[in-house]
């Protein structure tokens, strides 16, 4: 097989020009890799089918071959089946075999050749959501009615699915294993986002004569006060209360006392369970606020269906209202699974404490309180243990080590991160340490921290235990850089780590998707103000990526909104995240829990980076300290609003 491979490439290198061919002669070990690469960024199909021809003893050497396959699936011209089904035979169980076979199954989705797609798809080990809705498509197209009642059992979980499951949705649909209400169950969850423009898309899904205008429901979206204010009378009488209450929807994430009011006018034109439903939109949002009357408007909405964020809300905002009554009974009504989750336990726990019944209290936080998270954290205090510092980890037998380092995926990893690969790097390090057991991952872990991997050492350490071998999670690289940095601006040392492994795990050339850069992730606008305020001279965007550059700016706005939060690490730790303005009004008007507080926080992303920034830091102060660290204590208690505010 692999000749059969080679000797199909090397005819095609026979078609390349002389003068091309010996530029490219020279080119062996790492350079060819590199040179592959950047041809396939270029889409340079003759350099690469060049390299991909050259065979040799080195770690990587699929790496060209692949990279000319995927070159020539994203070509209009018929697929080389030969060579691809030879390198998935001569790579088999590779990373790299797995990435082809995906490429090649969504070439033919594209192509329409179902029967194909039927026969590679099997051999797939993690598909993605796009593939998984293509294979749906193939099998239906196929006469297999049983993916029409896959869909139909998934239909609830498939308001964000891949528009590849665009001919499923509407098969389900018109087959009748979804119904017309399921539908506009859709439109209106898909309404109630900050991107409601697919919801448009859902409506052509409705029975022929059944569904409104687009223009009515695009109305219904971008003006929803006004569009209320101009129902006709007789709106009630079809699914124009469908729209009715899709603007009730848009208009509660603007201004809940507006959507109160158009309720009210037209509530007795709804049925129960369409009043309750709007209820419950203007609830949510009520309590995503912080509005006191969100535990009201929750009642009024009774006992209709809930999404999971919505009952998680219910349970926030009885929180923010000190109501641990509501708060027990908004957990008592979690499904199962949602009740096993450890923010419910512990705070189950805590209404049981509030109401006296100690032993039930315990009982939930003896379940959590050996587990080093925020709330396992939280629990044991509420059982009189801090954290402590974690016992060392027993050492790794040598042959662990020396599996890792012979693994091949890990291999080919750490030579795509010497070559300054990090995307290939990280899928073959991703690929290598999936389904192995916990001592390979612990070995693999002292292997990337051995190449300085931080990143990799932490996370691959996290996914053999979270509950152990904190040396390997909980790092403290470029020491000698971080800690003159902190004691110059008067920080806490475990808070900076906690904060700098929660941003880049100590990647230094690491970059989010909006622009942010660093070990301390630092986005350039706030790097030119922190520069600013510091007197730093000669600032350029450029300068966040050297890391000394990038701790002095990041330590620096940690001082800084340090001192404009009332020197609270809860408010600074979320306004590093958000921005300090939406730390502040995010208070409330009158002293908060700190842990209400932070279980509160609006934003997803936000609430669970500071949960994770303060438990880091108690772990990272337990380790460099060598004492007990206490999680309560810097949760405290946040200050209300100032009345000037």
């Amino acid at each position: 097989m692999r000749k059969a491979f080679g000797a199909a490439l090397f005819a095609a290198t026979l078609l390349l020009p002389a003068d091309v061919s010996a530029q490219l002669g020279s080119e062996t070990g790492a350079d060819r890799i590199v040179t592959a690469r950047e041809a396939l960024r270029k889409g340079d199909r003759a350099t690469l089918e060049h390299l991909a021809a050259v065979r040799e003893d080195h770690v990587l050497d699929a790496y060209p071959r692949y990279w000319l396959l995927v070159n020539l699936l994203a070509r209009p011209e018929p697929v080389p089946v030969a060579a691809l089904e030879a390198f998935l035979a001569e790579e088999a169980g590779s990373n790299l075999a797995e990435r082809l076979r995906a490429d090649w199954l969504r070439r033919m989705a594209e192509d329409g050749d179902w029967p194909g797609f039927l026969r590679l798809y099997p051999a797939l080990r993690n598909p993605d959501g796009e593939l998984r809705c293509s294979a749906w498509t193939a099998r239906i197209l196929s006469g297999d009615r049983s993916a029409l009642d896959e869909v139909a059992q998934q239909w609830a979980g498939l308001t964000d699915a891949h528009a590849a499951c665009d001919l499923a949705l509407r098969s389900a649909v018109g087959s009748g294993q979804v119904s017309e209400d399921q539908v506009w169950q859709r439109i209106r969850r898909q309404v109630d986002t900050r991107s409601p423009a697919a919801a448009l898309a859902s409506l052509s899904m409705l029975p022929a004569g059944s569904a409104p205008s687009q223009a009515d429901l695009d109305q219904a979206i971008r003006s929803p006060a006004p569009w209320l204010d101009r129902l006709p009378p007789n709106f009630a009488v079809t699914r124009g209360r469908e729209l009715a209450l899709i603007a009730l929807a848009r208009l509660a994430r603007e201004d809940i006392p507006a959507a109160r009011l158009r309720l009210l006018r037209i509530q007795d034109r709804l049925t129960a369970d369409e009043r309750s439903y709007a209820n419950l939109v203007m609830a949510m949002h009520a309590a995503i606020d912080r509005l006191p009357e969100a535990g009201a408007l929750y009642a009024a909405a009774g006992d209709i269906e809930m999404t999971a964020q919505q009952r998680a809300w219910r349970v926030r905002a009885a929180l923010r209202a000190r109501d641990w009554r509501e708060v027990r009974n908004a957990i008592a009504a979690l499904p199962a699974d949602e009740r096993e989750q450890p923010e419910w336990i512990y705070w189950l726990g805590r209404a049981h404490a509030a109401a006296g019944n100690r032993d039930a209290a315990d009982s939930l936080f003896v379940r959590i309180a050996g587990e080093a998270h925020f709330y396992g954290m939280l629990a044991a205090e509420e059982l009189g243990q801090p954290f402590m510092p974690p016992p060392a980890t027993p050492p790794l037998p040598r042959a662990k080590l020396d599996e890792a380092e012979r693994d091949p995926s890990l291999r080919r990893a750490l030579a795509l991160y010497q070559l300054d690969l990090r995307t290939e790097a990280l899928r073959e390090w991703v690929w290598g340490v999936r389904e192995r057991d916990e001592q390979f991952r612990i070995g693999a872990a002292h292997l990337a921290l051995r190449h300085e991997l931080y990143d990799r050492a932490i996370n691959t350490a996290e996914l053999a235990n979270p509950r152990s071998n904190f040396e390997l999670r909980f790092l403290t690289p470029y020491r000698d850089r971080i800690e003159p940095q902190v004691r110059a601006q008067g920080l806490d040392l475990g808070w900076v780590y906690g904060l700098m492994r929660q941003e880049s795990r100590f990647v230094i050339p690491a970059r989010s998707s909006v622009g942010a850069r660093g070990l301390m992730q630092v986005m350039p606008a706030t790097g030119k103000w922190v520069a600013n305020r510091i007197g730093l001279s000669g600032y350029h965007d450029g300068l966040l990526n050297d890391p000394d550059t990038n701790v002095l700016l990041g330590t620096s706005y940690m001082r800084i909104i340090m001192e404009d939060l009332d020197a609270h690490p809860v408010l600074a730790s979320a306004g590093y995240n958000a921005g300090p303005g939406r730390a502040k009004r995010w208070r409330d008007l009158q002293p908060l829990e700190g842990a209400i507080y932070t279980e509160t926080i609006p934003f997803d992303e936000t609430r669970d980076y500071v949960k994770k920034v303060l438990a880091n830091a108690v772990i990272y102060s337990a380790m460099l300290e060598k004492r007990p660290q206490s999680l309560k204590a810097r949760l405290g208690t946040i200050a209300p609003t100032p009345a000037s505010e």
